[in-house]
């Protein structure tokens, strides 16, 4: 009886196939949890710029400036401030569509702020061209509502809304000079109670011009019977972070530099949020730190009060100025957290894109292909670019992600399928200067080259380097090795294990507010249809 049932047994097998293993996922480019009660900084290797974090019960929530990618205002998640998953994106699209359906560099969504009021989380963004606008979740994953508009107006940015023990809300934030022609000083609003609207004269509460040029990107709190203004002064790449109190919310407010480089690597140590611990006993500042062509990345600081002003980072001075730690021991949580980064792989097991990717412009349905790929695979169609686009700045189908590490390498499994002439397809890393390995439909035949363009964002054409040829429909292995200073290396290979270098060395370059970006891109030649495509079986980040 035992051997007919192993049989048996054996036989279901043999029908079923043989099992299919899971791929196991290539090890995270950069892990900022130590694993020994410690974590090291930056605890998001990536741009993940302007953030902002609440707390709710004992997990934490961070969302960050977008600009003109969609989805837009990405949502992270955390139970201890270290290890952070992404979970979702509180705008698929970016309204008004007619505007970001054509790619705007350095517009769209700059700081936001994120909140958490009576069993609702509210996100408020600014759009420097449009004015303040709010989106509202039950749960932080979303579904968003569609944003409303809380204050039309022209250079209004960086809002952060709060709302007081009597009721009362109120509403911070900053002026874009380019666009109000002001600049360097902080208005406060009385907010209607639901968030939607304000109430009021905008008042003046601080002027920076003296002592903290570009002061910008607020967070309104209330300690101790202080109402406190966190804001960066001094502008991105070497400012400081500036508290501001006073026992009035109109101010007048006094000012203290509460966090600075000092002696440390660390630059332009500001802007970002204040959270504390479930148990309340311990408060924690995350902030950025500009990298250039890695964006400007986060770090996590330990925060303590001295006479009811606050301390970020350590003080080994006393002077009541903090400097950013290197490491340093994780927030105190309840239980053990697992370790975890924000996704950058992918298998492409779903038919829907991995959350860490991310369009130039809001997506069109046309960009992955007529017909959806086999499960396992990506298809790109390749889409004309608009007539007016020079070079791939301004193409909007390029699907991109932030660079996850200050060294890493991106590998693809590539197949090309165009159908007509001058179609291309490949793998960029992409700012304000780029460079590709562009596959090209030439006379019958791929052409593989390493397309360059410096000062891309001026309408600069590209430059290539001696074409390599190969066979259509093979599928090839696109790679780009990306060393300290964001030094790339573009190489390829026909089966997996022998990667030949092709091209120059090539120098990241960060965009417009935002760091370098790498990924894909299939591109048509004019308008002819049917058109071809690209599928990626996989894309994999590793260390």
């Amino acid at each position: 009886m035992r051997l007919f049932c192993l049989l048996l047994l054996l036989a279901a097998i043999s029908l079923c196939g043989p099992a299919q293993a899971q791929p196991t996922p290539p090890p995270p480019a950069w892990v900022p949890d130590l694993g020994n009660g410690q974590y090291k900084n930056p605890v998001l290797y990536a741009d993940y710029s302007d953030p902002d974090v609440v707390r709710v019960g004992e997990d934490y929530y961070l969302t960050s400036s977008s600009f003109n990618a969609a989805p837009g205002l990405p949502i992270l998640h955390s139970k201890d401030l270290v290890n952070w998953t992404i979970i979702g994106h509180a705008l698929p699209v970016q309204p008004p569509r007619d505007r970001y359906d054509q790619v705007q560099p350095g517009n769209g969504v700059w700081a936001p702020a994120l909140r958490y009021h009576k069993g609702l989380f509210y996100l408020y963004y600014p759009d420097p061209d449009l004015g303040i606008f709010v989106t509202t979740a039950r749960h932080a994953a979303g579904p968003w509502s569609a944003p409303v508009c809380v204050k039309a107006a022209k250079g209004w940015i960086d809002p952060c809304p709060f709302w007081d023990e009597d009721g009362r809300a109120y509403l911070v934030h900053a002026f874009a000079g380019s666009r109000a022609g002001i600049k360097s000083v902080l208005h406060v609003s009385e907010l209607a109670p639901d968030g939607f609207s304000l109430l009021g004269e905008d008042k003046l509460v601080f002027d920076g011009h003296k002592n903290h040029p570009t002061i910008e990107g607020p967070k309104l709190y209330k300690r101790h019977g202080y109402y406190y203004i966190f804001a960066p002064g001094g502008g991105v790449p070497t400012g400081w972070q500036v508290a501001l109190r006073s026992k009035n919310v109109f101010g007048p407010y006094e000012d203290k530099i509460v966090l600075a480089q000092g002696p440390t690597p660390t630059n332009g140590p500001h802007q970002g949020a204040w959270v504390d611990t479930p148990d309340g006993q311990q408060d924690w500042f995350l902030h950025f730190q500009d990298q250039g062509a890695y964006g400007r990345v986060v770090h996590l600081e330990p925060m303590s009060w001295k006479n009811d002003w606050p301390i970020m980072g350590l003080d080994p001075d006393g002077d009541g100025t903090g400097q950013p730690v290197l490491t340093y021991r994780k927030p105190a949580v309840r239980g053990k957290v697992a370790v975890a980064v924000p996704a950058t792989s992918d298998e492409f097991a779903s038919q829907t894109l991995g959350l860490q990717w991310q369009w130039q412009a809001n997506p069109q349905p046309q960009w992955l292909g007529p017909t959806p790929a086999a499960a396992g695979q990506l298809r790109l169609a390749a889409v004309p670019a608009p007539a007016v686009v020079k070079n791939l700045y301004l193409v909007p189908n390029l699907l991109l992600q932030k660079l996850p590490a200050e060294q890493f390498t991106a590998t693809t499994k590539l197949a090309f399928y165009p159908k007509n002439e001058g179609e291309q397809a490949g793998l960029v890393v992409l700012g304000m200067d780029y460079a590709s390995l562009t596959l090209t439909s030439r006379g019958g035949q791929l052409h593989l080259t390493q397309n360059t363009c410096l000062q891309a964002d001026k309408g600069n054409p590209e430059t290539s380097s001696p074409p390599v040829a190969l066979p259509p429909g093979q599928a090839l292995y696109l790679r780009v090795a990306v060393r300290a200073g964001a030094r790339c290396q573009f190489s390829y290979s026909r089966d997996g294990q022998q990667f030949t270098p092709l091209g120059a060395e090539f120098m990241a370059r960060e965009g417009r507010w935002v760091g370098a970006k790498v990924g894909l891109f299939c591109l048509g030649a004019a308008a002819p249809t049917p058109a071809g495509y690209a599928e990626a079986d996989w894309w994999h980040v590793t260390p």
